[in-house]
C-alpha cells in the first residue's frame, strides 16, 4: 500500500533515466547538509532545498545536465519543478541519492 502511494505521488524508490547521463552531469543532493554529511552519492554537491533560489545562479553555471536527489524522492522531485520554472533544462530527477551507483 505504502509503495502504490509512493509512486502515485511521485515518491517511487527508483527513477528511470538515462544513466549515461551521470557521466556528464553534476548531482546535486537537494538534503540538508546534517542529511548530507551522514551519506551521499559520490562525487554530489549538496544544495539543500531551501538554498535552491539563493544558488540558482551557480546551477545555470554548471552548464551540463542536473540529477537531483534526495532521501526519498519528495524534496528531489519539488527541486526539479523549481528548476524547470526558472529555466533550467537537462534537469533529471533520481529520487533517493541511494538509487545512484
Amino acid at each position: 500500500m505504502i509503495n502504490r502511494l509512493k509512486s502515485l505521488f511521485g515518491a517511487s524508490g527508483s527513477r528511470s533515466f538515462d544513466e549515461s547521463i551521470l557521466r556528464e552531469a553534476v548531482i546535486v543532493d537537494v538534503r540538508s547538509a546534517g542529511e548530507f554529511a551522514g551519506g551521499h552519492a559520490k562525487g554530489a554537491v549538496n544544495i539543500s532545498l531551501d538554498q535552491l533560489e539563493a544558488r540558482l545562479d551557480q546551477l545555470k553555471n554548471y552548464r551540463k545536465p542536473i540529477v537531483l536527489c534526495c532521501a526519498s524522492g519528495m524534496r528531489s522531485s519539488r527541486a526539479k519543478s523549481f528548476l524547470a520554472s526558472q529555466g533550467l533544462k537537462d534537469i533529471h530527477d533520481a529520487g533517493s541519492w541511494r538509487n545512484l551507483p
